[in-house]
């Protein structure tokens, strides 16, 4: 298996550590990092040290020890040249390659691109035995951009760790509101730090805005304090998977307003939590979140109905109760169980040839 290092707090690397501590005792899964401990941040030279040293271990796996297939999860630019040599290079030793897209702004990077290199990167990947889509849309797009055939495009959604008991959530003294991701502007952030300000005096002083994450925390930091809100926001920085399940147990609302998405952990987590979720129509969320049966959506950028989305569930403990309670229930079906059950069904028809 091929993709992020293991020690990012992102949504591949979660998936990835998912399926590698559920994966049954009969699949050896190696895991090749592709990246760099901290990400996208990290500088030139160690990104090709990195890389280098997965195109090194890779090369050695296939040269010396069977290997039935590769799974390799890739996201958008430098994820996507990295992921093609390597494709290429198991493809050199006719070794079946499972590609997994997972990139929220790969729409933008790809139409973004020049023919040439649409074409470049549509031709190896048709050579995948199965391209595996986070849901309908995005198999849409993979299908429509690379000339796919469309049964070697398969829908399988994010899985989810559901915790046992959820907190019944009936007496709160103050509503906890919360987001979980990558801070910055992608994800809305400063949207929701400002739909925030727009509440009412007695709804800021009921409520508390918690922000949960790596990335540009200082200058989140900063709006808050521009905007007087200190006493209400508290900006957490990074968090670790405990960390992070013990929040979201606190928490009332989970709110994720993004301007793009696959379809996003931190969401299927707070939607197994129980949590009412506040989001956006965009990627494959809507095809998971109903307005007004499991959450509510909101245009992304649009603060005023942001705001007002964040002032109805305040008010209304009856109307949180029962989205929370919708939302866990919309994403049962996506237990680590059922999703290792079907990754192994893809696993086995590329050997076999049967699923196709």
């Amino acid at each position: 298996m091929l993709g992020d290092n293991l020690e990012i707090k992102a949504g591949i690397s979660s998936v990835q550590k998912l399926i590698l501590r559920n994966a049954p005792s009969h699949l050896q899964i190696e895991h090749i990092p592709t990246t760099c401990t901290d990400g996208k941040n990290g500088s030139i030279t160690s990104k090709l040290l990195v890389f280098g040293k997965a195109l090194g271990k890779l090369l050695w796996r296939l040269s010396t020890k069977k290997t039935d297939l590769i799974h390799v999860h890739f996201s958008q630019r430098g994820s996507t040249i990295r992921k093609m040599i390597l494709m290429l290079l198991a493809l050199a030793f006719h070794v079946p390659v499972v590609l997994h897209a997972h990139g929220s702004e790969y729409k933008l990077f790809y139409t973004g691109l020049p023919e040439w290199a649409k074409g470049i990167i549509s031709l190896v990947f048709r050579q995948s035995a199965y391209l595996i889509v986070l849901s309908q849309s995005w198999k849409n797009f993979y299908q429509s951009s690379f000339r796919l055939k469309a049964e070697q495009v398969v829908i399988l959604p994010n899985p989810v760790e559901l915790p046992s008991k959820i907190p019944e959530r009936t007496s709160c003294k103050q509503i906890k509101l919360v987001f979980v991701g990558e801070i910055g502007k992608r994800k809305g952030v400063f949207d929701l730090i400002r739909a925030f300000a727009s509440l009412s005096p007695e709804q800021k002083t009921c409520s508390e805005l918690l922000l949960a994450g790596d990335g540009e925390v200082q200058q989140a930091c900063q709006l808050v304090e521009s905007l007087d809100l200190g006493d209400h926001i508290k900006v957490l920085g990074g968090i670790d998977s405990a960390q992070r399940d013990a929040l979201l147990a606190k928490a009332n609302i989970f709110i994720l307003p993004s301007y793009n998405e696959g379809l996003p952990m931190a969401l299927l987590e707070a939607m197994g939590w129980g949590l009412p979720v506040i989001t956006t129509p965009v990627g494959g969320i809507p095809e998971l979140v109903i307005h007004g049966d499991n959450g509510l959506l909101v245009k992304p950028g649009q603060i005023p109905d942001l705001s007002m989305a964040m002032q109805t569930l305040i008010n209304d403990q009856g109307l949180r109760l029962s989205l929370g309670s919708s939302a866990r229930a919309s994403v049962a079906h996506l237990n680590v169980k059922n999703y290792l059950s079907s990754l192994l069904n893809i696993y086995g028809s590329v050997l076999t040839g049967v699923f196709r």
